[in-house]
């Protein structure tokens, strides 16, 4: 099928806090905006207090970056403030994106603070795209994160992403729908999702189906001379088992198996899920229809379907709405946009810190790339290694790691090979990266997922991965830290 080519009428260039219009101007003013700027984009904490995270929204990045431009009604809006120099004016009349940027392509496991995106350009450049490339990637980075967490608690079972009506607005529905099919749901109730993206459209019937006739029999009856070939009928509306279950029954046999069809399911929305499933499957299986799949939706999340596992619930699928798609549990991811260096005139890179008496709010310093280092005998990543860009690594047979903070905790490195995480995206503003397809995303994200550590997937007390520094690096930032007084 032809992808569809939605036209979005809003003009994202303008989605940035306002401060980094007026540093823009500033910088013009101060004579500054082209000095080069190094910007990392990274997380401190892990929602849900999870073992690891999953990168998405790079494809939407990239297309905000490609659209970067200020149209004519801008340029008005800016000069209406009474605020901005007309050089500034004009230099967002005549933009051109100058911009490097590398990134961890899109399906990645992620781990706090270590960059997932680097823009290298002019300082100008490089701040206005804060907060677009921030909404962008928390978003999708925690639906994706939290979809895989659910679909990992269904052991085996298909989990259908449910939640349009309870998210913060369409373009969370939409970007939520396709970070959840890369986290790992099988579809979408979400139409718009499938046709922009080909995230599957899923879903049958509401309780307002039901209403609508005269009697429960009535509307599955209806239903199923509508679709036979696809006949999944909600059975909750009033009395599963002493209604909803026997009609359900009656009209596979009258409607669907007469045609030469199977039903293909029977979804209960409320009540007492894991008792009602197992009635609901022995009703089932008593009647002939051992093979007609149980969905169970409303109010779930890992927690509720790994207790309705542990009950002995008897369920083929979930579909999971509002504690998805708001990531409720703990709905923040927190990416954070931090200069981490500049360049002289010369080229030379000058790294920069931000200190805080808050550890956590103490930036990295330098020009940075990622080396992920996995077991040979079992692909899985057992280590990640900040180190500086002008640093040539020397494999070795024994690496020795070490904790950034805590440096007397160490670990030694054998039989292992390593791989270079963030990839060119942008060069000088030109787009030098193939962008994979969404199948191809979502295979990535589930492929390295399941090369953990069975440790790293632990949703109690998960093992805390390996995220260290290179000795230059950590003598790098030891160094800017003792220059100042505290």
């Amino acid at each position: 099928m032809q992808k569809f080519d939605w036209k979005d009428e809003n003009n994202y260039s303008l989605l940035a806090d306002f401060y980094e219009f007026t540093m823009a101007n500033g910088y013009l003013d101060s004579g500054i905006a082209e000095n080069i700027a190094y910007f990392d984009l990274y997380f401190r904490e892990i929602p849900d207090g999870a073992g690891f995270a999953i990168s998405s929204g790079l494809e939407q990045a990239i297309e905000y970056i490609k659209r970067l431009s200020f149209t004519k009604e801008d340029i008005e809006y800016f000069k209406s403030k009474e605020m901005f120099s007309q050089k500034f004016l004009d230099y967002l009349k005549n933009f051109k994106f100058e911009c490097d940027l590398w990134a961890m392509p899109e399906g990645s496991i992620i781990f706090p603070n270590e960059p997932i995106l680097t823009v290298r350009g002019p300082v100008i450049q490089a701040q206005m795209m804060e907060t677009m490339l921030l909404v962008t990637m928390n978003f999708q980075s925690m639906i994706a994160t939290k979809a895989n967490r659910i679909v990992r608690a269904a052991d085996g079972r298909k989990v259908l992403e449910f939640g349009s009506r309870r998210a913060h607005g369409y373009n969370s529905a939409i970007l939520g729908a396709r970070a959840a099919y890369i986290g790992g749901c099988v579809g979408s109730a979400n139409t718009l999702t499938d046709r922009l993206y080909g995230v599957p459209a899923l879903g049958t019937m509401a309780h307002s189906w039901i209403q609508m006739f005269d009697s429960e029999i009535d509307a599955f009856r209806a239903y199923a001379k509508a679709y036979p070939h696809n006949c999944n009928l909600l059975i909750d509306t009033y009395d599963v088992l002493n209604e909803g279950l026997p009609n359900a029954i009656k009209i596979f046999n009258e409607e669907v198996l007469p045609k030469g069809f199977r039903p293909t399911g029977v979804r209960i929305d409320s009540g007492d899920l894991s008792y009602l499933s197992k009635k609901v499957r022995q009703g089932l299986d008593e009647a002939g229809f051992e093979d007609c799949p149980i969905v169970l939706s409303g109010g779930l999340d890992e927690y509720t379907i790994g207790s309705l596992l542990k009950q002995g619930a008897k369920v083929d699928s979930f579909g999971v709405g509002e504690r998805l798609i708001t990531s409720k549990s703990d709905p923040i991811f927190g990416c954070v946009y931090k200069l981490v260096a500049t360049e002289d005139e010369n080229g030379k890179i000058l790294p920069k810190i931000k200190i805080s008496e808050n550890i956590i709010k103490i930036t990295t310093p330098g020009f940075k790339q990622v080396y992920r280092f996995f077991d040979k005998e079992t692909d899985a990543p057992i280590a990640d290694v900040l180190m500086l860009r002008d640093e040539k690594f020397e494999v070795k047979d024994n690496y020795e790691i070490f904790h950034p903070l805590h440096t007397w905790k160490r670990k030694t490195l054998k039989n292992y090979y390593y791989k270079k995480m963030l990839v060119p995206i942008f060069e000088k503003g030109e787009l030098v990266y193939d962008m994979p397809s969404l199948e191809e995303i979502r295979e990535y994200a589930l492929s390295n997922v399941e090369k953990l550590w069975p440790e790293s997937k632990r949703f109690e007390n998960p093992h805390v991965y390996f995220v260290d520094y290179s000795q230059k690096l950590w003598d790098l930032k030891n160094k800017l830290l003792n220059e100042h007084d505290f």
